[in-house]
């Protein structure tokens, strides 16, 4: 594999950012768990989520777990996709906590629990209308809840959880805080003890704090975006997020051709290679360069920002970026490398991408 393209990693950064996070979350009894699977679990990025301060660290997917701890992570860990029956003995094997909400695997991980001899927790998911994850009949949750705790010897009740944004782009107002910490106060009522954890949710419940109304029970969020990338929250919601570094993970290509061309493509307008019927503007001929990464490696052209001026991302194919480059500083020519910031989205498949590689730098902040 050639030198490019590659993703560079400021794990010094990134370290900045997550305890930037604790902090303000600690600041109102909130812990942080640091959610790696926005970098495809690399394990450098779990340890410096680590040393920032995060109370556990978690994913959807195991091997991004294990990875963590073979690379001597030792913070609890946390499966935050609701594990497959199939793989409740690697979940309870793998992961410390487990997000979970139906009664069936439930059993299953308590028997795994048992056979390996080993403790696991779980946080009962509540469907706050988001339309993912979680238990929506009140009467099922408490039911669930009180079966955890009285009917599963292998597994411990630590609280309780909802998800809001990731799918049905509900935002986690305060509204939607209290409806969980109101939640919590009747699992607590019906247990006769305090939960250990009630988890408000991801990166965008995250505002909660920014503006001190989250409820006194919430005491846990899984953080990942604000960490990884510190972009959605200034970008989409209009919250000043200056104290996160947004160039944790910058994208470079190589460009590969460099001409002269019309912009708008010349003959009958059909569809692109996915399906798209893209619509173009005219501003006559202008130099365009091809940068060697594309598509296939982070599917969303539009979520890549051009860090040198003068450069304006006009579309991609699978392979192939595609530039305006008629008012960048430099001549740009093959060989040349342009560098890239980046959302969540590509963050997550091009650090996953076997043809992207990673390399890191920053030291370690003392």
């Amino acid at each position: 594999m050639g030198e490019y393209p590659l993703i560079e990693v400021d794990l010094g950064k990134l370290e900045r950012n997550a305890r930037a996070i604790v902090d303000r979350c600690a600041a109102l009894g909130i812990g942080v768990t640091g959610v790696i699977k926005g970098c495809s679990g690399l394990p450098e990025c779990a340890a410096a989520m680590a040393r920032g301060g995060c109370a556990h660290i978690a994913s959807s997917r195991l091997d991004e777990l294990a990875g963590a701890r073979a690379h001597g992570v030792d913070l609890p860990t946390m499966m935050i996709r609701i594990p497959m029956p199939s793989e409740a003995a690697d979940t309870v094997r793998l992961a410390d906590i487990s997000l979970n909400s139906e009664l069936s695997t439930l059993a299953l991980l308590d028997g795994e629990a048992r056979k390996q001899g080993r403790r696991h927790g779980i946080l009962l998911m509540a469907e706050l209308g988001d339309l993912r994850e979680g238990i929506w009949d009140r009467g099922e949750f408490l039911e669930t809840a009180v079966a955890v705790e009285r009917g599963f010897g292998g597994l411990d009740l630590l609280g309780i959880g909802t998800n809001l944004g990731c799918y049905g782009s509900i935002a986690p107002t305060a509204e939607k805080m209290e409806a969980l910490a109101e939640l919590a106060g009747l699992v607590e009522g019906e247990l006769g003890r305090k939960l250990e954890m009630v988890s408000g949710g991801a990166s965008t419940a995250f505002p909660r704090v920014m503006d001190r109304d989250m409820p006194g029970a919430i005491n846990n969020l899984r953080i990942g975006e604000n960490i990884l990338i510190g972009r959605d929250l200034a970008d989409l919601w209009g919250y000043d997020m200056g104290f996160l570094h947004n160039d944790v993970f910058v994208l470079k290509a190589e460009i590969i051709e460099a001409k002269t061309k019309p912009s708008h493509p010349i003959g009958e307008i059909m569809f692109d290679a996915f399906r798209n019927r893209p619509t173009y503007e005219d501003r006559g001929l202008r130099k365009r360069a091809l940068a060697a990464v594309g598509k296939a490696d982070y599917a969303w052209a539009d979520h890549l920002l051009p860090l040198e001026e003068g450069i304006q991302l006009l579309g991609a194919s699978s392979d192939h970026t595609i530039l305006d480059v008629e008012d960048a500083r430099r001549d740009l020519r093959p060989g040349d490398v342009v560098e890239f910031g980046l959302c969540y989205g590509p963050a997550v498949l091009l650090t996953h991408s076997p043809g992207v590689r990673i390399v890191f730098k920053g030291s370690p902040v003392a």
